[in-house]
């Protein structure tokens, strides 16, 4: 009786290293996993809300160049916004009537995020190019009642998605060309020696009925991409 008392207590010893063996595999993959999660996030969010990234091939086949500072024009691939905070609802009405024209890179007030930059062609022929704005990430749905507002060459164009009440479009807005990418534009005969400026302004309409409790504490993340095609994969079934 002795002998078998001694096997049974030599097994469950053999299962308890092994259920700590099996255990310690487990913390390593959830380590390993929330790492892998952290450094993802990280590089999501690196640079605040909202970034500009200029096609690196493109620029060296055409000649076209991205900076923040028409003084200096140290060409970059990527700029970034200063980010905020806290982002409280705001009316259009409330943001400075010289918006466009107060400064180079970022100028965010109260409430809103402001950044101007510029695109240059610096190359020897004329060319098209794209331009678009893609949501990268979005909580509680704050992209309802967001304002993308866009100056290009002094002409302004202020993006929102449709009214979820009437469908219609909101007042004074361009509708979001699609949820992931809200704008799309075309800037055609871009010629040597030109330079388009541009002024970005992202903030939240209170007027906006999605402007709503529901969505306190949400965040988003904005990229606006230069480059030289834009293929629709909607359109094209992929």
């Amino acid at each position: 009786m002795a002998i078998r008392t001694v096997k049974v207590t030599a097994k469950k010893l053999e299962q308890k290293k092994k259920r700590i063996k099996y255990t310690k595999r487990i913390v390593i993959f959830l380590f390993l996993f929330l790492l892998a999660l952290f450094f993802i996030l990280m590089v999501i969010y690196k640079g605040g809300n909202f970034t500009v990234t200029l096609d690196p091939n493109f620029s060296l086949e055409s000649g076209i160049v991205l900076y923040d500072n028409l003084e200096y024009k140290t060409p970059r691939n990527k700029l970034y916004a200063e980010e905020l905070e806290f982002m409280d609802n705001i009316s259009v009405d409330w943001l400075p009537s010289d918006i466009d024209t107060e400064g180079d890179g970022a100028h965010n007030g109260d409430n809103y995020i402001a950044y101007t930059f510029y695109v240059g062609n610096e190359g020897e022929r004329t060319i098209h190019y794209w331009y678009e704005v893609n949501v990268l990430d979005v909580i509680k749905n704050v992209d309802e009642a967001i304002r993308i507002m866009i100056y290009q060459n002094g002409n302004r164009t202020i993006y929102a998605k449709l009214n979820s009440v009437t469908g219609e479009p909101e007042e004074g807005t361009t509708p979001f060309y699609s949820e992931e990418t809200p704008v799309l534009q075309q800037r055609t005969e871009f010629q040597p020696g030109d330079i388009d400026k541009y002024t970005v302004v992202i903030y939240l309409e209170g007027d906006d009925p999605e402007c709503v409790d529901a969505i306190i504490g949400g965040e988003i993340k904005l990229n606006m991409r230069i480059m030289e095609e834009h293929v629709d994969n909607e359109k094209e079934g992929r």
